[in-house]
């Protein structure tokens, strides 16, 4: 669903969800057009299964997958807190009951 467009702005082109339907037909048609030219052309591929229709597409799709949920673990694991430089070192702790400085 799209957002409410503001009183003061026109609606964009993709506002309409009638658009978007349409790129995302046009986003298919050519994924399947692309795979069936994938017959049209001999492929020198170091293994066989390289040869194997849409191969590279499926390969790329799987690889980005990976990368997507790699990010993801890494943002989880990783991240810091918004205003980690920005805070404060911790007060040094003060040892009041003895000196270690000057005499013995």
């Amino acid at each position: 669903m799209s957002a409410p467009v503001p009183e003061n702005e026109d609606p964009r082109w993709l506002d309409d969800p009638a658009n978007v339907e349409k790129i995302w037909r046009l986003v298919c048609v050519s994924c399947i057009l692309l795979t069936l030219a994938d017959l049209g052309y001999h492929k020198h591929g170091h293994y066989a299964f390289e040869g194997l229709i849409g191969f590279h597409g499926i390969f790329g799709f799987i690889a980005f997958i990976f990368v997507v949920l790699a990010g993801t673990w890494m943002r989880e694991h990783l991240m810091r807190d918004e205003d980690y430089y920005d805070e404060q070192p911790p007060a040094p702790v003060h040892d009041h009951g003895h000196s270690h400085e000057g005499g013995h």
